[in-house]
């Protein structure tokens, strides 16, 4: 008598609760795809861009955001019916952030930092190939830039960025670069060499400097901070307008950057760097 077929999970055949699991993960990958879409710069989008951007087609993009609106993860614009995203993410992320010890012991420093250099301050995390702000002090400026909450670079030039990359292995560095998960322009084999001894430079002076470099009308400084451990786990970064930063003041914003770094750091019961 030959045995009745089942599912085996380790091994190579494609069993009913295998296909589930599969069409299942699939689904969530598409949905977390679709909130990836919105971003501080393009907050409102619709239904078109969103599928030609994940590569879906636009009734799949519609159930989900449809799911999405039911849960208040999302919300549609009433004049426009384009969506952006919604309250209900905070309920999400609010547990996370109100565990985040570096937020939670940044945040009067950068406050202190905004009131110093009357520019705009933020805390910056790594999240393997992309910095990601996760708190912010607004100048009081009219003119400003800002970092909003979840804003993301993946710029070589970027501050956070360099200062991140300064702490990663030369190897990890270069895949990043050129595989575009960090975006270089021009990259090739003397400007991997030169922007190899930037990120040198960086470590070595304990803070990352661009200026108009990946934006021309803006600046900034960033500085790393450190665990008890002595590993790097933030940065604060201080974007400003470049029009206000002059080469001497863009020294000094890099000085009160690592001295507002030193001070997350020692909160952390880290040592700040020498």
């Amino acid at each position: 008598m030959t045995p009745a077929k089942t599912s085996d999970s380790n091994g190579n055949g494609s069993g009913t609760n295998g296909g589930q699991d599969a069409k299942g993960a699939s689904v969530v990958v598409n949905a977390i795809a679709v909130l990836r879409t919105f971003t501080a710069d393009e907050p409102l989008l619709g239904v078109t861009e969103i599928a030609n951007r994940v590569g879906m087609h636009k009734s799949s993009v519609s159930r989900i955001l449809a799911t999405f609106e039911q849960e208040n993860l999302v919300e549609r614009d009433p004049e426009t019916k384009r969506f952006r995203l919604g309250l209900g993410l905070i309920a999400v992320a609010g547990p996370l952030l109100a565990e985040m010890e570096e937020r939670r012991v940044a945040y009067p420093v950068l406050r202190q930092l905004t009131e110093q250099t009357g520019e705009t301050s933020a805390l910056m995390l790594w999240n393997g190939d992309e910095a990601i702000c996760v708190e912010q002090i607004a100048s009081h400026h009219q003119i400003k830039h800002t970092t909003p909450l979840g804003a993301r670079y993946r710029d070589a030039m970027s501050a956070s960025v360099q200062v991140f990359l300064s702490t990663l292995p030369a190897e990890r560095v270069r895949e990043l670069l050129r595989s575009g998960t960090i975006t270089f322009p021009g990259l090739d084999d003397a400007g991997l060499a030169a922007y190899e001894a930037r990120l040198q430079d960086v470590a070595q002076r304990g803070w990352a400097g661009n200026y108009g470099e990946s934006s021309m009308d803006e600046v900034g400084v960033a500085a790393p901070v450190r665990d008890h451990r002595g590993d790097v786990v933030a940065a604060v970064l201080i974007p400003a307008p470049r029009f206000r930063v002059s080469r001497e003041q863009f020294e000094s914003l890099g000085d009160a950057c690592v001295a507002a770094a030193a001070k997350v750091t020692t909160r952390l019961g880290g040592r700040p760097a020498n």
